[in-house]
This record gives C-alpha cells, sequence and structure tokens, in this order.
C-alpha cells in the first residue's frame, strides 16, 4: 500500500486528488495539509511514502517545503504537481529535491503512475518537458570558470562509461533507449545508473539529470 500526502492550498484540487488516489486498492492518503507548515507536521507525523506537494502555497511555500523535507533524512519522496509545464517554480523544486513534477492537467493515470514510480525510488522524468524547463531554467546557474566537470569530485568518481550514460540520463534517455544507442543490455544499464546514483550521491534520477547540468555535461539546446 503507497501512502500519500496531499498538499495544495485549493480544498477542491485536495479533494480531487483524495478521491482519485481513494479509487485504486494500492493507495491511501494519510493526510491532506493547506501549506507547507502543515505539510511537514503531518510528513513528521505520518511519515507518507509520497507527498503531492504544489508550489504556490501560503506561508511556507511548496519549494521550500520540499527542501527541509529532503534535509530531514525521511524516506518521504516529493512529487511537485504545478500549473504549468514552464513554471520557473519547478525547476528550483527539483533542485531542492524533488523526485520529479507534474502539470496538475495531466491524465489522472499520468498522476497515478507517476505516484507509484517516485514510490519504489524511480524519477518522474517525462523527458521532453524536463528537458524544455531544464533548457529554459539553466541560465539561473551561476556561471563556473574553468570545465566544471574537471574540479567536481561526483564527476571524477566515475568512470569513463559512467560518466557517458550519465550524460544522456540528463539528455532524458530511458534505460531502454540507453541500452539500444549504446549496444548494452538493459541490466547492464540500470547497473550502471546504479552505481551513478551512488557514488554521485543523487537521490533518484531526477536529481542525477541535475548534476548533469550543474557540471555542464549537458548544456541547454
Amino acid at each position: 500500500m503507497t501512502t500519500v500526502l496531499i498538499a495544495d492550498d485549493q480544498p477542491l484540487q485536495r479533494f480531487g486528488f483524495r478521491m482519485l488516489l481513494e479509487s485504486q486498492d494500492d493507495m491511501t492518503v494519510v493526510g491532506e495539509a493547506s501549506n507547507g507548515t502543515e505539510a511537514l507536521h503531518l510528513i513528521a507525523q505520518h511519515h507518507p511514502d509520497v507527498a503531492l506537494m504544489d508550489i504556490r502555497m501560503p506561508g511556507l511555500d511548496g519549494i521550500e517545503t520540499t527542501r527541509r523535507v529532503i534535509r530531514s533524512g525521511t524516506p518521504t519522496r516529493v512529487l511537485i504537481v504545478t500549473t504549468f509545464d514552464l513554471d520557473e517554480y519547478a525547476y528550483d523544486g527539483l533542485r531542492a529535491g524533488a523526485s520529479g513534477f507534474l502539470v496538475k492537467d495531466a491524465l489522472p493515470e499520468e498522476l497515478l503512475s507517476g505516484i507509484r514510480a517516485v514510490a519504489v525510488g524511480d524519477a518522474v522524468v517525462a523527458p521532453s518537458l524536463t528537458r524544455r524547463l531544464l533548457d529554459t531554467y539553466v541560465q539561473h546557474l551561476p556561471a563556473s570558470p574553468g570545465d566544471p566537470t574537471a574540479t567536481d569530485r561526483r564527476i571524477a568518481s566515475l568512470t569513463d562509461r559512467e560518466r557517458e550514460i550519465l550524460t544522456v540520463i540528463g539528455q532524458g534517455w530511458s534505460n531502454t533507449e540507453i541500452a539500444a544507442r549504446l549496444h548494452l543490455a538493459e541490466s547492464t544499464v540500470k547497473t550502471h545508473v546504479t552505481r551513478i546514483l551512488a557514488k554521485t550521491g543523487a537521490r533518484d534520477r531526477v536529481q542525477a539529470v541535475i548534476l548533469a547540468y550543474d557540471t555542464r555535461l549537458v548544456t541547454p539546446a
């Protein structure tokens, strides 16, 4: 059973999410929060598998709430929900440690599959959406003199193959695409991805994408 917390300042939105989630045999809603402060309290109390987090909430917003959830060390994973697919705050939410983001007009099955993916440790990475968002807002990154990959210890710890795979992860390739294009078994790709996450300290695939942009392994299209 996947436990979910809903954090959104709109009662009707929370009601809609709850109705959808509780129609599923494998999901249950453990609480609702109308702002970040309430969300943090409920997460500390219930330790849900997934927190469905709105960005724009009064008081403590979804970005700062996400940052505090990650810093707390709780196993709860955050799935950002935003109104617009290129909302500038979604990028900040991913950098704060969210495991992915969805737009509020996503199809019900997309929301459900996203929650299930996040709950088991995967990340919700829609390549077309995430790539556009990162390409648009990567300009927020501070300018780094020289080659960032030459000085970043996380990148230096990777083998050449792992660095290659991290690069294409940043470009939005799925494991299946990586396996086909690099002529590897998919199980081998999964092993590489696991090692990349462990060596770099990335919590999940989304954070690996952020790292690829931070270190300029991937540059805006």
